[in-house]
């Protein structure tokens, strides 16, 4: 039992560090590896949460997407970029796929539209606005790590699970000294026991050895009674024989 309650410590102890790493990494990596355009950037790739379904069935909104820097020059009809543009009359980054490409004295510029869309975007894009091609996605996780990303889920997934940390090892420490207060109370316990037997044993043997010494002194004071009444007889034989 006490070794399955200790697994179980062990284990409560691994997941709360686990998520609270892994919550703290996602957060550090997506602030701290931001360019100049504020777009995160890990070794020539981007991590980015879908919004919209524009992109369906492709991609849907809560989706991870995965962009990677690439040669705008060999970019083709068909490929799926993230750009820089407009939304809404502010600046914001888009995920679409490119219509048609169109240069003009080695200049290119690129129509783009959602696959779920009907209509092609309003703005035309060019090889500045461009920050990478499209390479995958993992389904749902963007909600994930939207969720961590949050002020909730920062309170949740890291505030909570230190605070729930720390106060288990406080009580644990709590125990602990408990535990070692009682193991101290019982070895002096155990020590003056101790003690009081050799004390008992000093006295019983203390005792035995007067006792001996008066048996033996008693023994003596016989032998000289014995001897002195023998010397008395042994006279009173002298006087009668003369």
């Amino acid at each position: 039992m006490k070794v399955l309650k200790k697994i179980g410590v062990v284990l409560v102890s691994v997941l709360l560090w686990g998520i609270i790493l892994l919550a703290a990494l996602y957060a550090f990596t997506i602030l701290t590896t931001r360019d100049d355009t504020n777009v995160t950037n890990i070794a020539g790739f981007t991590p980015m949460i879908v919004q919209t379904n524009s992109m369906s069935p492709t991609f849907d909104a809560g989706d991870l997407i995965f962009i990677k820097k690439c040669d705008t020059s060999k970019l083709e009809e068909g490929d799926v970029i993230t750009f820089h543009t407009i939304i809404d009359n502010e600046y914001a980054l888009n995920t679409h796929r490119i219509e048609t490409i169109e240069e003009n004295d080695s200049v290119r510029s690129y129509t783009t539209k959602g696959d779920n869309n009907e209509m092609e975007d309003t703005h035309v894009i060019s090889d500045g606005d461009i920050v990478g091609v499209y390479i995958g996605h993992i389904a749902k996780l963007g909600k994930v790590m939207e969720f961590l990303s949050g002020s909730i889920g920062f309170m949740l997934v890291i505030v909570l699970p230190m605070l729930l940390f720390f106060i288990y090892q406080v009580y644990h420490l709590i125990m602990v000294s408990m535990k070692l207060k009682k193991a101290t109370a019982l070895e002096a316990l155990e020590a003056a026991e101790a003690m009081k037997a050799e004390d008992d044993g000093k006295e019983a043997e203390d005792a035995e050895k007067a006792r001996k010494e008066a048996e033996e002194m008693l023994a003596e004071a016989q032998r000289i009674r014995e001897e002195a009444e023998a010397m008395k007889a042994d006279v009173e034989s002298r006087k009668k024989d003369e």
